[in-house]
């Protein structure tokens, strides 16, 4: 298998990464640090791991956690690479003390209804200054990873739609948390599918779970 081949859902089930969880096309977790100096300590450590196999995640170290992201950039996708560096982070974070919380990780990502995604991609291209997604026409990408992805969802010209919509990735296991608290706030689910589930709060305004 080549260092850019991505791996299937499956095969990174079959994987076993305890303190991961597959968020479209990445590796997510979240390390409780409980102090800042911990999560500094980590990140560090992380650094000379990445540099060392030559492969680095996204980190976002925060008080008093630290959140990873891992993805093949060249391959827009999960590899071998990925499972490798996640297996060696989870090491570390152990060695440390430092507990994982998977469950709490989440991803955000902005959904525009539109009848023709060709002829407004651009502009969505240029007002953000994004890039593309060459693995998928219907999507826009913050290069950075700064800032959510957008992605374009086919609809018809005529009848009524939100236009933007949120869409929420959560680990499968968390998926019904997310729902039950929603309907619990006063939300009401008006749609599902074996990958989402479409809510919508009081004033009809939608929102998807997906996993």
């Amino acid at each position: 298998m080549s260092d850019t081949t991505t791996l299937t859902a499956d095969q990174i089930d079959a994987a076993d990464l305890a303190d991961w969880r597959l968020l479209g096309s990445a590796l997510h977790t979240r390390f409780a640090t409980k102090n800042f100096a911990a999560g500094l300590r980590l990140v560090n450590a992380i650094g000379e791991a990445a540099e060392s196999a030559d492969h680095h995640p996204d980190i976002d170290l925060r008080y008093p956690l630290v959140n990873i992201k891992l993805s093949s950039h060249d391959a827009f996708g999960v590899t071998e690479r990925d499972v490798t560096l996640a297996r060696r982070i989870s090491e570390l974070a152990a060695g440390m003390g430092v507990s994982a919380d998977p469950a709490s990780v989440a991803v955000v990502e902005l959904a525009l209804d539109t009848p023709d995604f060709a002829a407004i991609k651009p502009f969505w291209l240029g007002a953000l200054g994004y890039q593309e997604n060459p693995r998928s026409a219907d999507e826009v990408r913050n290069g950075s990873a700064a800032a959510p992805t957008m992605w374009f969802q086919e609809s018809g010209s005529d009848e009524p739609r939100q236009r933007f919509h949120l869409d929420i990735r959560v680990p499968k296991d968390q998926a019904q948390r997310y729902i039950d608290a929603a309907v619990a706030a006063g939300g009401a689910v008006v749609d599902t599918a074996p990958t989402f589930t479409v809510l919508a709060d009081p004033d009809g305004n939608k929102v998807c779970i997906c996993i």
